[in-house]
């Protein structure tokens, strides 16, 4: 399990110890479960009632699959924890918050100054998302997004 630097919630971090998602499928009865690049998070959506964090990995900062994951099981309507864990860099971090993120594990610190600062340094959007904030276009248009 990646220990959290940085936690959005009002909630303290799960602390169990994430399955893999091949592991939950075939049978887990874990509460927690950690997808990799190129696994399916659809496969958790039966289960997401269960399951009280969802880890997320991103081995490199390039790697975006992890994005989707977390818009398909906030979509989807999770509501547990969903942690970034791995090669998670502040400037990536406004959009992984818009995924629905509220927990980080990055393998390296990120400095506490650069992580407030980078909350609000887009303060408009043109993509919907699942965090609620509508998009640029919906407020021009006074339409919901």
């Amino acid at each position: 399990m990646a220990e959290p630097q940085i936690i959005y919630r009002d909630a303290p971090a799960v602390t169990e110890l994430a399955v893999s998602l091949a592991d939950f499928t075939a049978g887990s009865n874990g509460a927690a479960v950690r997808i990799e690049p190129g696994d399916d998070a659809r496969a958790l959506l039966p289960h997401l009632g269960q399951i009280k964090l969802v880890e997320v990995n991103f081995p490199a900062f390039g790697d975006g699959r992890g994005f989707s994951s977390a818009q398909i099981l906030r979509e989807a309507g999770y509501a547990g924890e969903l942690r970034a864990t791995g090669d998670v860099l502040v400037d990536q971090f406004v959009f992984l918050r818009r995924c629905g993120f509220d927990s980080f594990a990055p393998n390296k610190p990120l400095n506490p100054y650069d992580v407030k600062a980078a909350e609000g340094f887009f303060p408009e959007f043109y993509q919907k998302t699942s965090d609620g904030v509508a998009a640029i276009w919906a407020k021009r248009h006074q339409v919901t997004s």
